[in-house]
C-alpha cells in the first residue's frame, strides 16, 4: 500500500505559482518513485519564508487539518528543510507525520535503487551529509548533559558521540570512493581505444529507452524518474562495421540540494571522459527549456567541452506534427526512441563523429599483401573493419608511432570511405 502523502510549495515574487505548480508535479512524481501517493497539495503565496517553519503559523494549522482529515503519513516540502524548521512543523502538524523535503525524498530513491558498491557508497555518504546538521531533532531527548551527584564528568551526549560517529564513517567513505573512483578510471583508460558516447539529460526524458533502441541492451525502461542510477556501458553498433561504447547515467533533476552533487559526481565522470556526449530532452515536455537548461549547466559545472555535447530531442512522437521545438542558437537531431523515427540519421551522424574523433587513423591495406594485412588486423583499439574485395579498410584508435613501428604507415587514407 503506498503512503498517504502531502506535498506543499513556496510561491514568492522570484518563483510565481505557476512555476511553483510545475515543480510540485514532479515532486509528486519523485513521491510516486519513492513509494508514496499524493492524496494532496498546497501552495502559498508570500514574500519570503518563515525562518521558523518555512510557511505562516495559520497556513500551517491549515496543513495539519488536512494531515488529519486524509489520514496523511508523509508531508513532504519543495524546499530544503532546516532541522530546527522540521522540529517546529512536527509540533503543529502532528509526531506521527514525518516531516521530509524534496532533499529526503530523492535520497530515498537513490537508497532503494543503487545497485553497485559505488552507487551505494554515494548514497550512504549523501545521506549521512544530510543527517548530520539535523541530528538535532532526532535526538532532542538525548541532548542535555546528565546532572546531578555522580553524573558529573560525564564526557560527551548522545548527539555528540553520534556527530563523531557519523563524522568518522563519512571519512571513511570518502576514502572508499576514492578507491572506486581510481579503479573506475583505470577500466576507463583500458577502454580508451574504443571510442564512447555518454547519454545524459534530465530525468525521464527517455535515455534509457534510446540506449535500449541504440544498443539492443536489456535494460530497465520505467516512466519514472531515477530509473536509472547506476551507469551502464553497452557495444553500440553504428553501421559499416563501426562501432563504440554507450554509457546511460543517471539523469538531471531541478533543485538538487547542493551535498547531493559532489556525491553523485563521479557517477557523471562517464560524461566528463565520453568521446561524445548525447544531451537528450524530452521534446513533449511543457519544461523542456528548462530542462535543457539544467543539463547544460551541470554539464558546464563538471567541465564537459560543448563541442563535444550533441543535443537529442527526444519523444518526438508525442509533439503535433510540424511542432518541434526550436533549440537556441540552433542544431541538434530529433528522434522517438519508442518508434524508431530519426534514429538512422542519429547513427550516421554519431558515426562519422566517432570516424573523425582524436586519435582515430583509417587504413586502406591490399589484400595481396598478406603481412600487411596480418599486421593491420592486430592491431589493437579497432574502431571499424571491413574487407572488399581487394582491400581491408581499418579504422583504429592508436598513434602514429604504433603505426610506424607496425610497418603501416604508407596505408593511411584521408576518411573512411561508406560504400559497403
Amino acid at each position: 500500500m503506498r503512503e498517504p502523502t502531502l506535498i506543499v510549495g513556496l510561491a514568492r515574487p522570484a518563483v510565481p505559482r505557476l512555476v511553483v505548480e510545475e515543480h510540485l508535479d514532479e515532486l509528486e512524481r519523485l513521491v510516486d518513485t519513492a513509494g508514496g501517493e499524493v492524496v494532496g497539495r498546497a501552495v502559498q503565496e508570500r514574500e519570503r519564508p518563515d525562518p521558523a517553519t518555512l510557511v505562516g503559523s495559520g497556513f500551517l494549522e491549515g496543513i495539519a487539518e488536512d494531515c488529519r482529515e486524509l489520514n496523511v503519513q508523509s508531508l513532504i516540502f519543495d524546499e530544503d528543510l532546516t532541522g530546527s524548521q522540521v522540529r517546529n512543523i512536527e509540533k503543529v502538524v502532528s509526531s506521527e507525520v514525518k516531516v521530509l523535503d524534496r532533499a529526503a525524498v530523492i535520497l530515498d530513491i537513490f537508497a532503494q535503487r543503487a545497485r553497485t558498491r559505488a552507487a551505494q557508497t554515494q548514497v550512504e555518504l549523501a545521506q549521512l551529509t544530510y543527517l548530520l546538521p539535523r541530528l538535532t531533532r532526532r535526538w532532542t531527548h538525548l541532548s542535555r548533559q546528565a546532572g546531578g551527584i555522580g553524573t558529573r564528568g560525564v564526557g560527551e551526549t548522545q548527539l555528540e558521540i553520534d556527530r563523531r560517529l557519523i563524522t568518522k564513517r563519512v571519512i571513511y567513505l570518502k576514502k572508499k570512493l576514492k578507491v572506486i573512483e581510481r579503479d573506475r578510471r583505470r577500466r576507463r583508460n583500458r577502454r580508451w581505444a574504443v571510442p564512447s558516447i555518454a547519454l545524459v539529460g534530465y530525468t525521464n526524458a527517455g535515455k534509457s529507452s534510446l540506449f535500449h533502441r541504440l544498443t539492443r541492451a536489456d535494460v530497465l525502461v520505467e516512466d519514472r524518474l531515477f530509473a536509472t542510477l547506476d551507469p551502464r556501458t553497452r557495444k553500440v553498433d553504428l553501421g559499416y562495421q563501426v562501432s563504440a561504447l554507450m554509457v546511460d547515467t543517471v539523469g538531471f533533476v531541478r533543485k538538487l540540494p547542493h551535498h547531493l552533487v559532489a556525491p553523485f559526481r563521479s557517477t557523471l565522470e562517464e560524461a566528463v571522459e565520453a568521446d561524445m556526449v548525447l544531451h537528450i530532452v524530452d521534446a513533449a515536455h511543457v519544461a523542456w527549456q528548462e530542462h535543457l537548461r539544467v543539463g547544460d549547466e551541470t554539464l558546464a559545472d563538471l567541465g564537459v567541452d560543448p563541442e563535444r555535447i550533441i543535443v537529442v530531442l527526444n519523444k518526438i512522437d508525442l509533439l503535433p506534427q510540424m511542432a518541434l521545438p526550436a533549440l537556441p542558437g540552433g542544431g541538434g537531431l530529433a528522434v522517438s526512441a519508442v518508434t524508431g523515427e530519426g534514429v538512422a540519421p542519429l547513427r550516421e551522424h554519431l558515426r562519422n563523429r566517432v570516424l573523425s574523433s582524436p586519435g582515430v587513423l583509417v587504413l586502406r591495406v591490399p589484400l595481396e599483401e598478406n603481412q600487411a594485412v596480418e599486421r593491420a588486423v592486430s592491431l589493437r583499439g579497432q574502431v571499424a573493419r571491413r574487407f572488399a574485395s581487394d582491400h581491408l579498410d581499418l579504422a583504429v584508435r592508436t598513434d602514429p608511432e604504433r603505426l610506424r613501428k607496425a610497418d603501416l604507415e604508407d596505408y593511411r587514407v584521408e576518411r573512411w570511405d561508406e560504400e559497403e
